[in-house]
């Protein structure tokens, strides 16, 4: 029987093994899971890596520029504000990374403890066995220790590789806040982006809203 044939009986066995160790690993992959799931769904409802998904922080700099053209406060004033509202949505974007870098680390901590523990009952079983020592009594016991360590490497680096997708997403994403901030608020900046492209953008070469005019 595979473990495609019947999961969950392969599962059981698995927690029957490793005991309450492989039980706590389960459960983390459980939470990784729902966690990554999340990030998923939300950097997809924010349209990340695409224009609208830069449309808050643009809508903002622009009505910020208009509303106080030729008047106070300056610019790097305006630039502040910018600042504070694209760090609260990076940090929203953030969220649940915590979890997943915790789980990435523990999880093979987890494990190694797991095999420490059954590598101590496999010699006690060894020793109490006397002078008639089965090899095949410490074979077993130190592939079943080591059952909870490769458990704790099976969850650990598909959460750390997650991890890094999401973390490279919100970083390019911050990045082109950045860069389309200073084209609103620099003329300079602005007049060298139309330089490199050839000509002057497109409508929604980069999103300024209509409601901003």
């Amino acid at each position: 029987m595979t473990l495609f044939e019947n999961p969950i009986a392969q599962i059981q066995q698995f927690v029957d093994i490793g005991g309450p160790v492989v039980v706590l690993l389960l459960i983390l992959s459980v939470i990784a899971l729902s966690v990554a799931l999340f990030k998923l769904w939300q950097f997809k409802s924010l349209r990340l890596g695409t224009e609208k998904g830069l449309h808050t922080i643009i809508s903002l700099a622009v009505r910020l520029k208009r509303q106080h053209a030729g008047r106070s406060p300056s610019r790097g004033d305006l630039e502040d504000v910018l600042a504070v509202a694209a760090n609260a949505q990076i940090k929203q974007l953030q969220r649940g990374f915590r979890v997943l870098d915790t789980i990435a680390q523990i999880a093979p901590l987890i494990g190694l403890f797991g095999t420490v523990l059954g590598m101590i009952t496999a010699f006690q079983a060894l020793q109490q066995s006397g002078n008639s020592v089965d090899p095949s009594i410490l074979a077993g016991g130190i592939w079943v220790a080591l059952l909870t360590t490769a458990v704790g490497l099976a969850v650990a680096m598909p959460t750390s590789i997650a991890l890094t997708y999401f973390e490279s997403r919100v970083e390019r994403h911050q990045t082109a806040i950045e860069a389309a901030v200073t084209r609103i608020l620099n003329p300079v900046a602005q007049a060298a982006f139309e330089e490199v492209q050839g000509h002057a953008p497109k409508a929604g070469a980069w999103p300024v809203p209509a409601d901003a005019a």
